[in-house]
């Protein structure tokens, strides 16, 4: 079967009626976790979006505390999997605000982790590509929101 693309998705779906929209979000709900979450941040999170911020930090606050720090390889691996989900949960939004907002969070709970990142080359990657990240997501956005999150990212780094 081959897979039709967006503009001919959204041609057909023009045709339907309401009813059998929300018959098909529902039925496209049932095959992935992250249709789901999707469909829930779309129906009660962007609406929110403040909320929505604090929500996805209390749970990396959550993830950070849990993580298993016998070895560098159990933190490389956690942190991995926290950097995954919250690319899913700014992946949801499509703001650059929450863009820079959650990746300003994570770095930060990043860099308190202990033992320090600094003594592990991988970890200490990853955390300056997303720096480099969180400036190319300011550098788009409005002259007093960049001064803004500029001098969070000085803090950050001195």
């Amino acid at each position: 079967m081959k897979t039709a693309t967006v503009k001919e998705l959204k041609q057909e779906l023009s045709h339907h009626s309401q009813a059998e929209l929300v018959e098909l979000c529902l039925r496209l709900s049932r095959f992935k976790k992250e249709n789901k979450e999707l469909l829930t941040y779309l129906l009660y999170e962007a609406s929110n979006e403040a909320g929505y911020i604090d929500g996805v930090k209390a749970e990396v606050t959550q993830q950070f505390t849990e993580i298993n720090t016998d070895s560098y390889y159990y933190i490389k691996k956690s942190v991995r999997k926290i950097l995954r989900r919250v690319k899913v949960y700014i992946r949801y939004s499509k703001l650059k605000e929450t863009e820079v907002e959650l990746l300003l969070y994570f770095c930060t709970e990043l860099k308190e982790l202990r033992p320090s990142i600094a003594r592990n080359v991988t970890l200490t990657n990853l955390y300056d590509r997303q720096i480099l990240m969180i400036k190319k997501a300011v550098s788009t956005m409005h002259e007093d929101l960049q001064y803004d999150y500029n001098l969070m990212l000085e803090e950050m780094e001195a």
